[in-house]
């Protein structure tokens, strides 16, 4: 009971990190590169009314937050997590895949970068958190 409790807690630190992470790169890259001049971005409105003006640029952080969130998520259960570690790391990417999706969904960015974001952000940047501290025993 304590492996399955330690377990729960941990993939849920996971989440809440990976989801930091996400956010704090969406705020630096709001930052460094800015929105592109007329362009709303405080609300989901104006997002979306202003997402015409965007270049591929504009989108360089929002794929990185998406990709660095995922695989921080995976990257601290699989070197925290007692069991499961691979399959554990694609059921987080799969939830912030699913994130992810919605995010597609709510706002109209170009096919391009959703197909990118969908296709290259998630599960193999979850499976890429796994191997980069991939235990070496036996039991994963």
């Amino acid at each position: 009971m304590q492996t399955i409790l330690r377990n729960i807690l941990i993939f849920i630190a996971a989440i809440i990190s990976g989801s930091l992470v996400n956010m704090a790169l969406i705020q630096i890259g709001s930052v460094l590169i800015p929105a592109p001049a007329g362009a709303d971005t405080t609300t989901t409105e104006g997002l979306k009314a202003s997402m015409h003006l965007f270049t591929p640029i504009n989108f360089l952080f929002p794929f990185l937050a998406h990709a660095i969130g995922t695989l921080t998520a995976s990257m601290i259960y699989t070197k925290l997590g007692t069991s499961y570690r691979l399959l554990i790391s694609i059921f987080l990417s799969s939830l912030f895949l699913i994130g992810g999706i919605v995010n597609v969904l709510m706002l109209p960015s170009p096919l391009w970068f959703s197909v990118l974001d969908i296709v290259l952000a998630y599960i193999p940047m979850g499976i890429l958190g796994y191997y980069i501290l991939k235990p070496t025993t036996i039991n994963n």
